[in-house]
């Protein structure tokens, strides 16, 4: 019976998301796309 209550606690932590881990992905996704799109700007820019 302790196995089984281990397991419990173990699939409840997995569902739980942390705030602050979300907002550093989003934010880390969202500087990716500004320095791609910084990137192929100034290729294009160059190539004008």
């Amino acid at each position: 019976m302790k196995k089984n209550n281990e397991n419990t606690k173990v699939e409840k932590k997995q569902k739980h998301y942390d705030k602050g881990q979300i907002f550093i992905k989003v934010m880390a996704g969202i500087l990716a796309i500004l320095m791609l799109s910084a990137t192929i700007g100034t290729l294009l820019f160059a190539l004008i």
